[in-house]
């Protein structure tokens, strides 16, 4: 919020690429977020992700955390949605800061849902048991949420954690 990038200046880097200004640095140097959306009335929010994702060495979800998610949930978020079609890899670390980013949206309904990871990134997340208090997988990936308004992705999102729950109870 209140920040101008530069259109014409490119300065961020993912390995030796230049990326848009468009893509906020949050304190890591190889992933990169927008804040596509956030819906204060019904307590969500969409996160396009950029780079790669390092748990092991850069600790990045603690800045996705500190840096973002932190801020949102202060102002009554409680519903995340990650789009990682830009993602390119994933290393885990611990699985603390998503037990807290879990304990801090739980009350209120919440969740986080990782979508359009790539193939070989998932299962990355499910040894790291992530999937403990994010939804990802095979079926939140491939959506087709570009050409669609925030709150019709947020209704097939909220459909998507219904059949799931569902297919949990049996």
């Amino acid at each position: 919020f209140g920040h101008v990038n530069n259109e014409f200046q490119f300065v961020h880097k993912i390995y030796n690429y230049y990326i848009h200004p468009q893509w906020d640095f949050i304190g890591s140097n190889t992933l990169y977020a927008k804040l596509l959306y956030a819906d204060y009335d019904e307590g969500y929010a969409f996160i396009e992700l950029i780079g790669e994702w390092n748990d092991c060495l850069t600790n990045d979800i603690m800045y996705l955390k500190r840096h973002l998610a932190d801020h949102l949930i202060a102002k009554g978020i409680s519903k995340f949605a990650l789009f990682c079609d830009n993602v390119l890899n994933f290393h885990s670390s611990d699985d603390s800061y998503y037990e807290e980013w879990w304990d801090d949206i739980k009350d209120e309904d919440g969740w986080l849902v990782i979508l359009n990871t790539r193939e070989h990134i998932y299962p990355e997340m499910e040894h790291a048991f992530i999937q403990n208090y994010a939804h990802f997988g095979q079926h939140f990936n491939d959506i087709n949420w570009r050409k669609k308004s925030p709150g019709i992705v947020f209704e097939m999102l909220k459909s998507l954690l219904l059949h799931e729950v569902k297919q949990l109870q049996y």
